[in-house]
């Protein structure tokens, strides 16, 4: 039989026998928890799967089939003999050597006297002895085999262990068995079986707590295994690592220029810096400090990489170059990907920049929440950039060169900020550039970024390479654009074409507002309104039915006052007919795929009417076109082909309304339409179609219809106009011809003449 020692620390459990000082076998059980304990936990979990019984749970009792074997091989005979355990265990287990019968044979046969001078009877004694022999043969045959070699088998329970299972635990330590319990609940459940601790030692070392929420031999191996997983992705550790941004001296540019010899001096690091400049530190120097530094990186050989405005998402070609396969699990698909960096000059960098790639996609799968198809395209997009950019930076890379990446204006979204996070772990200098204070923000968050903040602004939108052509302003002109901001900026003065952004809000008003508000700049007009640099337009919608008191005259005249030098006139219905030839029907399907305008095939289209518009009014009318599109406002929108319908007649729009578009100031005198229906003829779809539109590029459109016969409205889906009832309905009218028509003045009564002449 095998004393229980006590241990002086844990690691005693992992000497072989003949190295413990008093060859005695260790039985301890673990109440608490900290992170010596979690260690030695994984160790001795690991020395019993190798070497042992790992049991989770309680231990099965024995079933009618284990009983019914048990009985054909051994019968049901039992005596509390000594030679008659040790035969039964020869016959029943026959693997054991000979010392290994003598010792569990002995240790069984004084567990049960015990057993029996604690009352049991012979029944009880029997249950137990065959309960112990299921137990041996169907759980503990591996550990029997290996009592009283030097290397001592181990057995690790995990719960709350029951009566017998405590015994026969006891059995096998006392025949030469390591033995760990682990009491997630604490000890009170296994006092009530073992009072004075005589069986096992309860483990008592500086700085136990509780168990973590959760903590199971279960979760353990599944964070074992994404360790093992993770470091499967990552593949051989590189030789070197960065220190980036903890030598420099928050100097601006002069950090970027230092040699990168004179950076660091340890061998397995390279030295990089990673910072944002927010804003200028002076207008005048701003573009030539940045135009000479680049010169500087160059002449000293550094390669740098330059990206205005935007980094160009990955083309379709370069996508399709990253093969890909069908993934389960999120590990699977980095670990695949991985495979997909290749640089093949240095292995070394290759494998700092796999590294790199499996710190950010691990990182990013936190934020995903389990989306693979997701986090697999942000993979592709980072293989993909890389391979775009990875000749530029590391061309001929050798130890401790770094490349330089600038990036002006800084990450609009989170792909680029994920992009230029896996940069900044690679031999990279990466310099983020946010001139424009009133501008986009740099959407970037990353601990390691140093942030710098100037206090001036410019609005640049290119790096000044010496390929381009350099723009600096003097001192005057950069106190005009000042001045500009003081004056302009939220005082509800505006200067021309101030803004290149606006939506149209239809106002609802009275009728006779309708002459009042017409001929108002936009900005007098009520709800009118600036908002992150976009302008809200009220204008008018609206269709006026009738003839008020019946005044022809008068009715005309009022239509006349209405007539501005921006005003647009329609007398005859339809304006344009269904069947009138429109060259651009034919392209429509070109530049309408699956309900996007293809804004690069209109614009390079060899028909595209309206290139010689200004970019910002190219740009508003297509704006309006999708969104008259989106708003399905017109009947039969993604129903019969109406969409390709709309596309080609504002791609055809009159030349005159275009020019009256072209010259639209958004916060000042709109355009206009007036629209005469007097007879019984039908609106046009198209027509329908371009006063919707012009209503959403900011026209004042007004129906005047004094039949009161239903009109325009005929081909909308819901009611977008206001509609004035004025008077009664007079039909068969010929419209005058308004522009020279003249109003009769009224005769003057004498009364009028008398007080006239009095004044």
């Amino acid at each position: 039989m095998f004393e229980h020692k006590k241990i002086t620390g844990l690691d005693d459990y992992f000497k072989e026998l003949n190295a413990r000082s008093d060859k005695g076998v260790y039985f301890y059980r673990i109440c608490g928890f900290n992170e010596q304990v979690g260690e030695f936990i994984k160790k001795y979990y690991e020395a019993a799967r190798t070497g042992g019984v790992i049991i989770e749970g309680r231990i099965p009792n024995p079933d009618n089939k284990n009983l019914e074997y048990y009985e054909e091989i051994m019968g049901m005979e039992f005596k509390l003999d000594l030679k008659f355990i040790t035969q039964s265990l020869k016959k029943w287990l026959p693997r054991m050597s000979e010392y290994q019968l003598q010792t569990v044979s002995g240790s069984i046969y004084n567990t049960l006297s015990t057993l029996r001078l604690q009352g049991k009877n012979d029944n009880m004694l029997k249950n137990c002895y065959i309960k112990f022999m299921c137990w041996l043969y169907y759980k503990f045959e591996r550990v029997t085999s290996q009592l009283g070699a030097n290397k001592v088998p181990k057995i690790l329970y995990e719960g709350e262990i029951s009566n017998y299972e405590l015994l026969l635990i006891t059995v096998l330590s006392n025949a030469g068995c390591d033995v760990v319990l682990l009491q997630y609940k604490g000890d009170d459940a296994y006092l009530k079986l073992d009072p004075r601790s005589e069986v096992s030692l309860k483990l008592d070392i500086a700085g136990l707590g509780a168990f973590p929420q959760g903590y199971s031999l279960k979760t353990m191996r599944e964070k074992q295994q994404a360790e093992t997983n993770k470091q499967r992705m990552y593949g051989p550790p590189p030789k070197f690592s960065p220190c980036t941004n903890m030598w420099i001296d928050g100097d601006g540019l002069n950090d970027y220029k230092r040699p990168v010899n004179s950076r660091g001096s340890e061998p397995d690091k390279f030295y990089n810096v990673y910072s944002r400049i927010t804003g200028v530190w002076d207008k005048m120097t701003y573009l030539n400090d940045l135009y000479q530094m680049q010169l500087e990186l160059k002449k000293s050989g550094r390669r740098v990489v330059i990206v205005d405005a935007n980094i160009p998402l990955p083309t379709p070609d370069e996508i399709n170059n990253v093969p890909r396969k069908y993934y389960n699990r999120p590990d699977q698909m980095i670990a695949d990907l991985a495979m997909q960096i290749h640089y093949g000059n240095n292995i070394e960098l290759q494998r700092v920049m796999v590294k790199s790639f499996v710190d950010i996609m691990l990182e990013e799968e936190t934020k995903e929440n389990g989306n693979l198809n997701k986090l697999t395209n942000k993979a592709v997009y980072l293989i993909c950039w890389l391979k775009r950019y990875m000749a530029q930076l590391f061309s001929n890379w050798r130890m401790p060169e770094i490349g330089c990446f600038i990036y002006m204006g800084g990450c609009r979204n989170e792909n680029e900020a994920m992009f230029i996070r896996f940069l900044s772990k690679m031999p990279v200098d990466i310099l983020i550039l946010v001139p424009d204070l009133n501008g986009a923000k740099c959407c970037l968050q990353d601990k390691l970024l140093y942030d710098q903040e100037c206090v001036e602004t410019l609005s640049v939108t290119k790096f000044p390479t010496e390929n381009a052509q350099l723009q600096m302003g003097t001192l005057a002109y950069h106190a005009e654009r000042e001045l500009d901001t003081l004056m302009y900026q939220d005082s509800g003065i505006y200067r021309n074409r101030q803004y290149s952004k606006a939506n149209a809000l239809t106002l609802k008003t009275m009728y006779e507002e309708i002459a009042i508000l017409w001929k108002e700049e936009l900005k007098y007009r009520p709800n009118f309104s600036t908002v992150d640099d976009v302008v809200n337009m009220p204008v008018l919608f609206a269709k006026v039915s009738g003839v008020k008191d019946g005044d022809l005259e008068q009715y005309w005249g009022s239509i006349k006052e209405l007539l501005t030098p921006d005003t647009f006139l329609i007398t005859q219905a339809p304006y344009i007919s269904s069947e009138s030839y429109n060259a651009m029907k034919s392209y429509s399907t070109e530049f309408l795929k699956r309900g996007v305008l293809q804004r690069r095939v209109i614009k390079n289209h060899p028909g595209y009417r309206y290139g010689f518009l200004r970019d910002e009014i190219q740009e508003h009318m297509l704006d309006k076109l999708q969104l008259l599109i989106d708003s399905r406002m017109i009947k039969g929108t993604f129903e019969n082909g109406t969409e390709y319908t709309i596309v080609a007649t504002i791609m055809n729009l009159n030349m005159d309304m275009v020019r009256k578009i072209q010259s639209f100031d958004f916060t000042k005198s709109n355009p206009k339409l007036i629209y005469i229906n007097s007879g019984e003829r039908v609106i046009s779809l198209e027509d329908s179609i371009i006063t919707a539109f012009l209503n959403l590029v900011g026209f004042d459109v007004v129906f005047f219809v004094p039949t009161g016969y239903q009109s325009v409205e005929k081909h909308f889906n819901t009611l977008i106009m206001e509609e004035h009832q004025i008077g009664q309905y007079i039909y068969d009218l010929n419209v005058p011809d308004l522009r020279r028509f003249v109003v009769k003045k009224q005769p003057t009564s004498w009364r009028d003449k008398i007080f006239k002449r009095g004044k």
